[in-house]
């Protein structure tokens, strides 16, 4: 068995351990069987749980046996955030989101073989317990000093909203999962994110108290730009891992715009790449970085890993297509719907003026500017040069029953939606 913590300490994977150097002589001594939990309080998990997933499958192809717990259970109650009380989700919501989530994880690990992943809900536990047994048998070991003064906790409690005694039990639940995955299981350690680091030493805390039994806990760092901006497409904003959020296409220009700066420690991160191979794209960022090897690595290998090769070779092809390298012909219409998202647009009709279409776009300001675009060979169709300016819009120049790719110049781009 490969120790694997040392790879996962190069990569940026470990922030906080309970006891690092017992944790490393257990996976040397493993396989140990490990989890991380996700809550369904949004239809989709993001960039902070694509890092745990990154970091359930290092693991898993290092030997050991991962655990996906689902929080039916804890979704319906919420981690207590700083920004204040959450909206409960109704059952019916929770149980939808649950099932999203269980999908997109399953894509991560395997489920076959001796170190085979299991996939639970909390739910299966939590739900049936009466809320004596929980106050007699789970409420007994724990001390309010020290719920209290968990950090999220402790700023709520001091705000002006407080804290709901819903919210303030979220970590007695996720302590009683992982002493109940231990206890079905045989599950030794929790990983999650470094946010996550009061909440995962409740159910260490738990088992030490409850079985005498000593385990351990993981987490990760919060994954930031150099600039010290938010990791999203926006200030704030998450990068979504389900396609109908996110499209594979806006999600591949994400990681492509990685800035120099932040590129090679993503690579670490969010890719299997080895050492070596992360070594000579840091190379080649430095001596040729006009080249964006290390961002079109990074782009690919985890648009790849998340949606898949085919929406990744869409991504690529499209990605061409707008800098008038490539054809847009041959993008499947949720690619299409990917690239236009963001670009201004026109109704169009077969038949209908192209002219017309640059105006209503905003390429052009007015009639006589777009013919005379035309006619000085700025204007493209699918990345076609238009020469006539009385052209129309033809059957055979549609994308996907849907779209035309309108370009003014070389960068500026419009997109018209067939009627």
């Amino acid at each position: 068995m490969n120790n694997v913590l040392d790879e996962l300490q190069w990569r940026g994977l470990v922030s906080q351990t309970t006891d690092i150097e017992a944790l490393r002589e257990a996976l040397e001594n493993g396989p140990i069987t490990y989890y991380c939990g996700f809550d369904p309080t949004a239809p989709s998990l993001h960039h902070g749980h694509l890092v745990q997933l990154v970091l359930l499958r290092h693991l898993q192809l290092a030997g050991h046996k991962p655990i996906a717990l689902v929080g039916g259970a804890t979704g319906l109650i919420g981690d207590p955030r700083m920004s204040g009380e959450r909206v409960l989700n109704s059952r019916e919501i929770v149980a939808t989101w649950v099932d999203r989530l269980r999908e997109q994880i399953s894509r991560f690990l395997s489920f076959e073989g001796d170190n085979a992943a299991t996939m639970v809900n909390n739910l299966d536990w939590h739900g049936s317990l009466s809320a004596l047994d929980f106050l007699r048998d789970v409420g007994k070991h724990y001390r309010l000093g020290t719920m209290l003064a968990k950090d999220t906790v402790a700023r709520r409690l001091a705000s002006d909203e407080g804290i709901s005694f819903t919210e303030f039990s979220y970590q007695i639940l996720q302590g009683m999962d992982f002493l109940e995955l231990n206890r079905r299981h045989g599950c030794t350690l929790q990983t999650g994110g470094n946010d996550q680091w009061g909440n995962l030493l409740s159910g260490v805390d738990l088992i030490r108290k409850a079985d005498k039994k000593s385990v351990h806990a993981l987490t990760t760092p919060l994954i930031t730009k150099s600039d010290g901006t938010k990791f999203g497409k926006s200030e704030g904003g998450a990068v979504w891992l389900d396609p109908e959020m996110m499209s594979p296409y806006a999600f591949y220009q994400f990681w492509l715009n990685s800035a120099d700066e932040d590129v090679i420690g993503w690579l670490k991160t969010f890719t299997f790449r080895t050492q070596e191979q992360i070594a000579e794209l840091e190379q080649s960022l430095v001596e040729k970085p006009f080249l964006r090897e290390a961002q079109r690595a990074l782009a690919g290998d985890v648009t790849t890993l998340v949606h898949g090769e085919r929406a990744t070779e869409q991504a690529i092809a499209a990605s061409a297509a707008l800098f008038g390298k490539g054809e847009f012909s041959g993008l499947d219409v949720q690619t299409l719907d990917g690239v236009t998202a963001e670009l201004p647009k026109a109704q169009v009709a077969v038949g209908g003026s192209i002219a017309d279409a640059l105006v209503e776009s905003g390429l052009e300001k007015g009639k006589s500017a777009a013919r005379r675009a035309i006619s000085s060979g700025g204007v493209y169709v699918n990345n076609e040069k238009i020469a006539d300016e009385d052209a129309v819009f033809t059957a055979d120049q549609v994308l996907a029953d849907k779209w035309v790719m309108i370009r003014r110049g070389k960068k500026n781009w419009a997109a018209g939606q067939v009627s």
